[in-house]
């Protein structure tokens, strides 16, 4: 009967929202729970529903069996055949609904201000070795690998990544793999950051502006750093001369002078 009513008995006591079906607040708390009982056994990464562990699963077998009905372009995941219906809705019109109330940056499509949003939180899960910060406690957890000493080593050089997916990154360095090419004057980047970053060159976009002075950037991080020569904050201190730091970068780089090791 509960179908047939619009009412919403069922409250999260920790964000207030409403449920029509306990058993949806009951899926919705796993949520706020940091547990993730589910685990792949092919390279260790957890998730809090058995359904993403299954949809997971497709990126170690490759299976894609989400198809876009449009353009026959298939996914592995609902949330990103999701998300790619909605360039359909909005290809040539340049519409961009979604706006960043941080930065005023506008998308076209909500999951990618959703991401976007992350890199205005990447401070809410610190590193207490060495002061990075990351906007999820999986980025955090997969770090602290490498003060844990279980990093992802690179054969070729013995660097050690964090993760499986940039020691996958970093191995493009020995292969010499750019497959990221710009339109605009054909240069070719390792790297999709940096490939980002260089195209706004041309187009002269800066989409990243502070609120204090005005100012603009290409890329969030360079926002986030100019940010930081607005504060008188210096939290990031060093135990071995007692310098003090506005950014994390610079502490770490300024740390690896008195420990002679080249900082990640």
């Amino acid at each position: 009967m509960e179908t047939h009513s619009d009412e919403k008995s069922y409250e999260c006591k920790q964000c207030g929202k409403m449920f029509t079906f306990s058993s949806s607040l009951k899926r919705h708390l796993q949520r706020h729970s940091e547990k993730k009982p589910y685990e792949c056994k092919e390279c260790g990464k957890a998730f809090k529903f058995p359904s993403y562990l299954e949809c997971h699963m497709r990126t170690h077998t490759g299976e894609t069996p989400l198809e876009c009905k449009q353009c026959g372009k298939t996914f592995s995941w609902p949330m990103s055949l999701k998300t790619h219906m909605e360039t359909h809705l909005r290809p040539h019109s340049g519409a961009k609904p979604y706006e960043c109330k941080e930065c005023g940056k506008a998308f076209n499509v909500r999951a990618h201000l959703r991401k976007h949003m992350r890199m205005h939180t990447r401070g809410a899960y610190e590193c207490k070795e060495c002061g990075k910060a990351f906007s999820s406690s999986t980025y955090l957890q997969e770090h602290m690998r490498m003060h844990t000493g279980e990093p992802y080593e690179c054969k070729e050089c013995g660097k050690t990544l964090c993760s499986p997916a940039y020691l996958r990154e970093h191995m493009r360095i020995h292969t010499g793999e750019k497959p990221y090419e710009c339109k605009y004057c054909t240069r070719t980047f390792t790297f999709h950051s940096s490939f980002k970053t260089h195209e706004k060159m041309h187009t002269g976009e800066k989409p990243y502006k502070c609120k204090q002075c005005g100012k603009a950037f290409t890329c969030v991080s360079r926002l986030y750093r100019h940010k930081e020569t607005h504060s008188e904050q210096k939290p990031y201190e060093c135990k071995h001369c007692g310098k003090g730091f506005r950014c994390p970068k610079y502490f770490r780089q300024h740390v690896s002078m008195h420990s002679g090791e080249k900082p990640l």
